[in-house]
């Protein structure tokens, strides 16, 4: 799982994913991809952390790409290379720009490239897909091509799951759900009515907090009458909008949050783990966080509650769940 961050020059690209990460990709020359990885805050794991005190704390974490490309040979040249990507995180300059029409102009510059760059994909393999007449491709390809020419982003189109399976291996740039996040002034405020799953963060404010220790963090905050830093926001939406959760293990040697899909089976989050979790699984003993800090944040104390269960195979992992697994390998 990586998602993309994209944005025009000048857009804060490089400098959210500095906050984020802790990378300067600035730093690094030559390099149109530079990868880091983001710690996913939650005060679930914080609070694990500190009734457990473990050896080791590991909490969720995403990985994110800095993406330098532009252009249809510029996208080409990195297609392959982030064809794991599963989503993109557009950043839009709003802080120079005079009014909405020149930020919707300003979003639409590097949609409509990603688009493009879609579209010669589609046209390069159009041709090609015709000598294999039973393949799905020859009906969904011209589909693709009328609605890409019609300059709107494939995630778009409504196609059936088939459909998806058959295109997933061209890496549509359009395909991926997109996080647009507005890269505002200093104190201002935009209607970002015109956009679908937006959020907005002032860059510069923001690296100034990351910067800071914990301590001084929630000082600076509070002086800004914010509770929580714009760019822990723009982290959990991404986890939200891949349609990801994680579940916790606990103990004395290790507190760790493990990231998986949205409706997992148990037997499939043991997988996370490790896949003989999976092959060999038995039960899982499951207690909701909600539930172990109601019963005095203690195992013990949810398990006289009766709120400590046993699952078996058929049980969907719920965000926060505090698991452990038995199995037999």
């Amino acid at each position: 799982m990586e998602i993309a961050i994209l944005g025009l020059p000048q857009s804060g690209k490089s400098t959210l994913f500095q906050i984020m990460t802790g990378i300067n990709s600035r730093e690094i020359y030559g390099e149109t991809l530079v990868k880091g990885i983001a710690k996913v805050p939650d005060e679930r794991f914080d609070t694990l952390v500190g009734v457990f005190k473990p050896a080791k704390a590991t909490p969720a974490t995403i990985p994110f790409v800095d993406v330098s490309a532009t252009g249809e040979k510029g996208f080409d040249a990195v297609r392959q290379s982030l064809s794991g990507v599963d989503g993109i995180v557009h950043i839009v300059n709003c802080f120079s720009a005079a009014d909405s029409a020149e930020i919707i102009k300003r979003y639409r510059q590097l949609e409509d490239e990603l688009i493009f760059s879609d579209l010669i994909i589609v046209e390069r393999n159009i041709e090609r897909i015709t000598k294999t007449p039973d393949s799905p491709l020859v009906k969904i390809l011209p589909r693709l091509k009328e609605h890409l020419e019609a300059g709107a982003p494939l995630r778009d189109m409504p196609l059936t799951k088939e459909e998806t399976v058959a295109i997933r291996n061209y890496s549509f740039w359009s395909l991926k759900p997109e996080l647009i996040v507005l890269n505002t002034a200093e104190g201002a405020v935009y209607d970002a009515a015109e956009f679908k799953k937006s959020t907005a963060i002032c860059c510069q404010i923001e690296a100034e907090i990351a910067g800071l220790q914990p301590s001084e963090q929630k000082e600076f905050l509070d002086s800004l009458g914010i509770s929580t830093p714009a760019f822990h926001l723009i982290i959990q939406t991404a986890l939200t909008q891949l349609e990801r959760m994680y579940y916790f293990t606990v103990g004395e040697d290790e507190v760790k949050a493990w990231v998986i899909k949205k409706g997992s089976t148990a037997p499939q989050a043991a997988s996370a783990i490790h896949k003989d979790f999976e092959r060999g699984f038995i039960k899982a003993e499951v207690v909701s966080y909600a539930d172990f800090v109601a019963y005095g944040k203690s195992l013990a104390g949810a398990k006289s509650a009766g709120k400590l269960r046993l699952e078996g195979k058929d049980y969907i992992v719920q965000d926060g769940d505090i698991i452990s697994f038995r199995f037999n390998v």
